[in-house]
């Protein structure tokens, strides 16, 4: 059967397209979201957490109709979008009394998972006004957690779904591209590391990493139905050293090409970026180049 298209690893045939396009006939009166839903349950092509890959069919049908395989109904509604022109986050106010001394002689710390939480919004808020790249809504599966200290926040950690090529990471790990494209969700990166610029108590930062590493897979676990095996962040190089994860046992792997990853003129055209990778288990290697994994 010959192949029409293959779109975010899924193979579609004349057959596939034969079978959209009775869908379609079959349902004169259905929206596109309606229609990309019907195709989810008829393909049971589904998320990890049971829900239909109702988004990605949506666009793939978009692509069909684009080459002229099929012919969807015009759109009823542009449904708002809010990712599009996304508001910055307000200041909040926060008490700014410097933290400093040894770390042993400070409370202990509280790390709280705040992502669709009530201080989800303080999070995003120091974030964009404190650290030096401002906040990014994550994309895909991710995790913010606030460190606390006698109820003061002192630290941030936001985690997401990895880049899809690093190549240092990759020669590490030492998978296929077919074993990275089905793997890659047991890995977060580290996207950003913030201690609030009124904390200073040294050895804090790779403190903090050591502590967060111990919880993250079994709350990833919890949120996304999945475990993680290994975690990765960049380190711009021409502003630190990587000095705190090194102190916390991570391991460096290498630099960025400083292309980034939608380059078409394989020249650099950004810093580069130190690759720094903790693995979370002795065996994840073995894990992450299995060809399947039990749901």
């Amino acid at each position: 059967m010959e192949t029409i298209l293959i779109y975010r690893a899924k193979t579609v045939t004349e057959e596939d397209v034969a079978f959209i396009r009775s869908l379609i006939a079959d349902h004169p009166g259905d929206s596109r979201r309606k229609l990309s839903r019907r195709l989810c349950r008829a393909w049971n092509w589904v998320q990890r957490n049971g829900e239909l890959r109702d988004m990605v069919c949506r666009s793939l049908m978009l692509e069909l109709d684009r080459a002229g395989h099929i012919e969807l109904p015009p759109k009823k509604f542009t449904p708002h979008n809010p990712l599009a022109v996304r508001k910055r986050p307000e200041p909040c106010e926060i008490d700014q009394t410097p933290i400093s001394g040894r770390l042993s002689r400070l409370p202990q710390f509280e790390f709280q998972q705040v992502r669709r939480g009530p201080l989800e919004r303080l999070f995003n808020s120091l974030v964009e006004h404190y650290h030096y790249l401002g906040y990014c809504q994550p994309v895909g599966e991710h995790l913010k957690y606030l460190v606390m200290a006698c109820e003061r926040p002192i630290a941030c950690f936001s985690w997401s779904s990895p880049p899809r090529h690093i190549g240092s990471r990759d020669r590490v790990i030492g998978w296929t591209a077919r074993q990275r494209r089905d793997n890659l969700y047991f890995l977060a990166y580290n996207s950003r590391f913030l201690i609030l610029p009124w904390v200073s108590v040294p050895h804090l930062a790779s403190h903090l990493l050591s502590k967060v590493v111990r919880r993250i897979s079994s709350d990833w676990q919890q949120v996304y139905g999945h475990p993680l095996y290994f975690l990765e962040t960049f380190v711009d190089t021409e502003r630190f050293r990587g000095t705190c994860y090194q102190a916390a046992n991570w391991i460096y792997l290498g630099l960025t090409t400083g292309r980034g990853k939608n380059d078409h003129t394989m020249k650099p055209n950004r810093s580069l970026k130190a690759v720094w990778g903790y693995p979370l288990t002795r065996r994840f290697r073995e894990k992450l180049c299995q060809q399947s994994f039990p749901q």
